[in-house]
């Protein structure tokens, strides 16, 4: 009886051991899927259309950038009217008059939105939208600690500031090309009244591959979280003995009302020209910035995995 009983438990043992080695995998799996993976963010920007001015009845303008000033305060079909024999000629004349400032006008508004490439609508001009990517080797920890800085310092929501922190951080990217790893760029364009949806589209997508924003500045609103504990793939807290980060990841958002074409990657110095692309752009062409990098917290590890899964568009450098 002992042994037909032990016959029937033998089965039944085997399938719990195999479901106990599933669950071990499985929940060492997520170990490392709830581990921390902590992010910083850093941006401003306005998308608003340019201001149109004052129109009076006749036509003129007054004010308002790139939107529809006029040089000298506004042009007059009437102009040339004392210049017609007798003083104001036939009506004949003034109706080719009338035609000829129209053309006039409608000639120095195109020039004077200037600002938008293309042709586009002055109130409405096209956005490029430009990302890039940069993987860096993890002891590339002062660009960790200069994003942290500038985070603490810099006003995106100015003109001047949203260069700054476009040019700064193009050029800590520039300085330590012994860290890089991956690299990765792409451009969308769209009209301004569609392109702060694009986007933040972008922004969200990178954001949403860590778990805590552990700091944010926008809308010059300086944010900071405690990251949870980092613990490996035993469910221990990681030590630096025990667990290395491996990568940063650094990401560059910028709109701007200039067309703009990014080097694809293959190799450092596409990288390094795409870089130099986005942060020679002057003040008045740069709509919105954000630059985002993981991970943020000391003791975070951004690793191997991590990039596969997260970041598979990536190129090696």
């Amino acid at each position: 009886m002992l042994q037909q009983l032990l016959t029937l438990i033998k089965p039944v043992m085997k399938s719990l051991v195999a479901v106990g080695l599933v669950l071990t995998l499985v929940m060492s799996q997520a170990g490392d899927a709830l581990a921390a993976r902590s992010g910083g963010r850093i941006g401003g920007g306005s998308f608003r259309s340019p201001s149109r001015g004052y129109s009076n009845p006749s036509g003129g303008s007054y004010g308002g950038r790139g939107g529809g000033y006029y040089p000298g305060g506004g042009f007059s079909p009437f102009f040339f009217l004392p210049f017609i024999g007798g003083g104001g000629g036939g009506l004949f004349s003034l109706l080719i008059m009338v035609a000829v400032g129209g053309f006039l006008l409608n000639t120095f508004r195109r020039v004077a939105g200037g600002d938008s490439f293309e042709g586009g609508d002055v109130y409405n001009p096209k956005v490029s939208i430009a990302q890039i990517q940069v993987g860096l080797l993890a002891d590339a920890r002062n660009v960790q600690s200069k994003l942290d800085q500038l985070a603490e310092t810099v006003n995106a929501d100015t003109a001047s500031g949203r260069m700054y922190l476009l040019q700064e951080t193009s050029l800590e990217l520039l300085r330590h090309p012994e860290y890089w790893t991956y690299g990765q760029t792409g451009v969308q364009q769209a009209k301004l009244d569609r392109a702060e949806a694009v986007f933040n589209q972008l922004s969200l997508n990178e954001r949403g591959k860590f778990t805590t924003e552990t700091l944010s500045k926008v809308n010059n609103q300086l944010r900071q979280a405690n990251a949870n504990p980092v613990l490996n793939s035993t469910g221990e807290l990681a030590t630096a003995e025990q667990e290395r980060p491996e990568y940063i990841i650094v990401t560059l958002l910028v709109a701007a009302t200039r067309s703009l074409e990014l080097p694809i990657i293959n190799g450092q110095d596409d990288l390094r020209r795409a870089l130099q692309m986005l942060g020679s752009l002057d003040a008045s062409a740069i709509v919105a910035v954000e630059a985002i990098w993981t991970p943020q917290a000391n003791g975070d590890a951004l690793t191997t995995d991590d990039i596969m899964a997260h970041y598979p568009n990536l190129k090696l450098v």
